[in-house]
């Protein structure tokens, strides 16, 4: 495989916190030069075009600017031969729910922060990111109509129902497995339904969760820029998705 590669996605494809950082990138992007576009590009030969960003939305992929930098999907030319994406967890806010749940309890009193377990509300967000999703993958499809699009879900943050993962108390928890559950979901439905291929992150790491002895992703803990942040893929993590994308490409072996 050769020719143009553009990563779209939200932290979760930028890899913030995984050393080196891109030298140059958009501050606050936390686009790691080890993240798994990066890694994909070297392993198939491509020239990549990384446009993740740390915090991005579905809105921030399709048409709004996110600390100045234009939409992500404006990096398309209609010369790529693939297109990674990994987006949604910002829509549902997943990620910011599981830093929540690691607060001191009188944290929950802040409106903001209180409003990310308010189960209803993320139910909302769920039935939503779906067409979001679907908007993303179509408008992908238009852009760049001869490449692989292939949508990438987010990897397996938490141990299994039933498995303590402290801090986060058994409630915390199960909102966060619902949420998760919701997002992988939809990201298969939008994939199917827009024509996009998927590869499935989150089943291939059950067993490597933040808690296992084997993780791809960081567990519970403050964020520091020295290391992955928490709640996202770290540097095997990365190199794991990089080789679940080169074998669905026919890219290994």
């Amino acid at each position: 495989m050769s020719g143009r590669y553009v990563a779209l996605g939200s932290s979760m494809a930028a890899g913030p916190g995984i050393r080196p950082q891109v030298r140059g990138a958009p501050f606050g992007s936390g686009r790691s030069a080890r993240n798994y576009a990066h890694l994909v590009g070297a392993q198939l030969n491509l020239d990549l075009v990384d446009v993740t960003f740390s915090g991005a939305t579905t809105a921030q992929v399709l048409a709004e600017r996110q600390r100045g930098a234009r939409p992500q999907i404006e990096a398309l030319d209609g010369s790529e031969e693939l297109v990674t994406i990994t987006i949604g967890g910002n829509d549902v806010g997943y990620v910011p729910l599981l830093m929540a749940a690691t607060l001191p309890r009188p944290a929950r009193l802040l409106p903001a922060i209180g409003a990310l377990f308010d189960r209803d509300a993320r139910e909302q967000a769920l039935n939503g990111v779906g067409d979001s999703l679907r908007a993303v993958g179509n408008a992908v499809r238009r852009r760049s109509p001869r490449a692989r699009v292939v949508f990438v879900d987010y990897l397996t943050l938490l141990p299994p129902a039933g498995v303590p993962a402290p801090p986060l108390s058994a409630a915390d928890a199960d909102l966060g497995h619902h949420v998760a559950a919701g997002l992988e979901d939809a990201t298969a439905a939008a994939a199917e339904a827009t024509g996009c291929e998927l590869v499935r992150a989150g089943q291939a790491s059950r067993q490597h969760h933040g808690w296992s002895a084997d993780p791809w992703a960081v567990g519970a803990g403050w964020p520091l820029p020295w290391r992955p942040a928490p709640f996202h893929p770290n540097a095997a993590g990365m190199r794991a998705i990089a080789d679940l994308i080169a074998d669905s490409t026919g890219g290994n072996g």
